[in-house]
């Protein structure tokens, strides 16, 4: 198997170590972004804001 992940996100592209640690989860996360919001907006689709946790 060339991808030992099942899943990979959006997130793969960031530079956030916290963020980094999700790139693999089997939701399609997006960085906070313009382009995030677009998305939403052109899709019909609510935004789902995860604040992170300590």
């Amino acid at each position: 198997m060339s991808n030992k992940h099942k899943y990979t996100n959006e997130l793969i592209h960031s530079k956030s170590p916290y963020l980094l640690q999700h790139a693999h989860n089997p939701v399609n996360w997006m960085e906070w972004s313009p382009r995030a919001f677009q998305k939403a907006k052109e899709e019909g689709k609510p935004i789902f804001l995860s604040i992170g946790y300590s």
